[in-house]
C-alpha cells in the first residue's frame, strides 16, 4: 500500500497508504465507515476485516502511514494519545515493575503511570534524562522495565540523547520508548536512533489542525505490536474511520507545516530571548540552550514549541491572558498559535511533584501565521504585565 517510488519524509507522507481506489480511481482512498464486514463463508474473512473494533481499512492505511514515516514496521492507531501509552505500558509492564520517566514530561503521562498503573503495583522513578549520567546512575541502582524518554520536553524543551540512551537502557534490559510528540518525525526518527517504540498524540503536530483526536504506538517489534493489538482489540480504544481519515489528511502536510513551524518558532525565540522582560527562553533552536549542539544532530529543525520564564506567577497569568493571536488553549501543533500556562493547565496534575513545572513558566505553540503578527501580538502582551 506504499508506492515504491516513494522513499524520503516528505513523498512517505504523502503516499504511504494512499494507494487509489482501484474500483472509481478516486485519488484520495474513501472513508470506510461500516462497523462489519462481509464474510466469503464463515470465517473467510476479505482483507482480514470482519469488525470494527478489529480493523477498519481507513485504519489501516493511517497505520501504514504512520509506520512508514518513522521507519517502522508496525503501528497502532488510538482514540487518544493516552489510550496509546496505556495500551504500551499494559502490554509490557507487570505488578512489581518499574517504570524510570523524565523529570519533565506531559502531566497526562505521569498521572498515568502513578494513579491509575501505580495502584496496580507499577512502581515510578524520576531522573533527568538529558543527563546520561545520572540515568546510568539510576539504572545501576536497580533495573527498571521501560525508560520513558520525551525529547524535546514538555514544556522545558530539555533535550535528551536517544541514542545514548537506546544504550544505557538496553544495556539494562529496558525497554526505550520515546515519546516523539513536539518533533514528530519529520525532525526526528527515534527508532532510527535505536529507540524501541515511538508513541505520539496525533492530535498535536500529525493530525495538525486542531479538529481530530488520537495516539499512535510505532515499532518495529513485531511481538510487542501484537500485545499492544490484543489490548487495543480487547478493551476498544481505536480510532474512528473518520478520525483516522483527518489524521492521514493532516500527515499529508506535515512536512512543510513542520519547516513554517520551526521558522516561526525560531523567529519567536530570538524575539523573546531579547526582551528585557523574559528572564528565560527555553527553545532548542538558541545556542544558548544546553541541549543546543545535541538537538542540531539528533534534529532536523527545531519545532514550534517555545517556553518562557517570566519574574513571576502574577506576570506569567496576565502574559497568558493578555495575547489577542495567541489564543489561551489547552494543547498545541496545530496551524494555529495557542498559549498555556502549564501549572494550572496541562501540568496541574503535576502539581507538589518532582515534575511539577514552575509557576513562571509559559508555553507557547507558534503556528503558521504571519512571523510579523506574532511578534507584534508577544510584545503587546509583555507591554501588559
Amino acid at each position: 500500500m506504499t508506492n515504491p517510488a516513494a522513499r524520503a519524509f516528505a513523498s512517505l507522507a504523502v503516499h504511504a497508504g494512499q494507494d487509489f481506489d482501484p474500483a472509481t480511481g478516486a485519488v484520495i482512498p474513501p472513508i470506510h465507515m461500516s462497523t462489519t464486514f462481509a464474510q466469503d463463508g464463515i470465517g473467510g474473512l476479505r482483507g482480514g476485516y470482519e469488525y470494527g473494533r478489529s480493523g477498519n481499512p481507513t485504519r489501516t492505511a493511517l497505520e501504514t502511514q504512520l509506520a512508514a514515516i518513522e521507519h517502522g514496521e508496525h503501528a497502532l492507531s488510538f482514540s487518544s494519545g493516552l489510550a496509546a501509552e496505556d495500551a504500551l505500558l499494559r502490554a509490557v509492564l507487570k505488578p512489581g515493575d518499574e517504570v524510570l520517566l523524565g523529570s519533565d514530561v506531559y502531566g497526562g503521562t505521569y498521572r498515568l503511570i502513578a494513579r491509575v498503573l501505580g495502584p496496580w503495583g507499577v512502581t515510578l522513578r524520576v531522573v533527568d534524562m538529558s543527563d546520561l549520567d545520572a540515568v546510568a546512575a539510576a539504572l545501576e541502582e536497580r533495573p527498571a522495565r521501560i525508560l520513558w524518554v520525551e525529547t524535546p520536553s514538555n514544556p522545558l524543551l530539555k533535550v535528551s540523547d536517544i541514542a545514548g540512551l537506546a544504550r544505557l537502557g538496553h544495556a539494562a534490559g529496558a525497554l526505550v520508548v520515546v515519546d516523539n510528540t513536539f518533533a514528530t518525525p519529520a525532525l526526528q526518527q527515534p527508532l532510527a536512533l535505536g529507540a524501541d517504540v515511538v508513541v505520539h498524540s496525533t492530535t498535536k503536530y500529525l493530525g495538525g489542525h486542531s479538529d481530530v483526536v488520537g495516539g499512535a504506538l510505532i515499532t518495529k517489534d513485531a511481538e510487542l505490536a501484537e500485545a499492544a493489538r490484543f489490548l487495543q482489540f480487547a478493551v476498544g480504544a481505536v480510532s474512528s474511520p473518520f478520525d483516522a481519515w483527518l489524521t492521514t489528511r493532516g500527515i499529508k502536510t506535515l512536512g512543510v507545516r513542520m519547516q513554517r513551524h520551526s521558522e516561526n518558532g525560531d523567529v519567536v525565540a530570538n524575539f523573546l530571548a531579547g526582551h528585557e522582560r523574559v528572564a528565560a527562553v527555553y527553545y532548542p533552536g538558541l545556542s544558548t540552550h544546553p541541549g543546543h549542539d545535541l538537538a542540531r544532530t539528533q534534529m532536523s529543525g527545531f519545532g514550534g514549541i517555545v517556553s518562557l520564564a517570566l519574574a513571576d506567577q502574577a506576570a506569567a497569568r496576565r502574559f497568558a491572558e493578555s495575547t489577542r493571536l495567541f489564543t489561551l488553549a489547552e494543547s498545541l501543533g496545530g496551524v494555529e498559535s495557542l498559549v498555556n500556562y502549564p501549572d494550572a493547565m496541562t501540568h496541574a496534575s503535576v502539581r507538589g511533584t518532582e515534575l511539577a513545572v514552575p509557576v513562571e513558566v509559559v508555553r507557547l505553540s507558534v503556528g503558521i501565521e504571519d512571523a510579523a503578527d506574532l511578534l507584534a501580538d508577544l510584545d503587546a502582551a509583555l507591554a501588559a504585565i
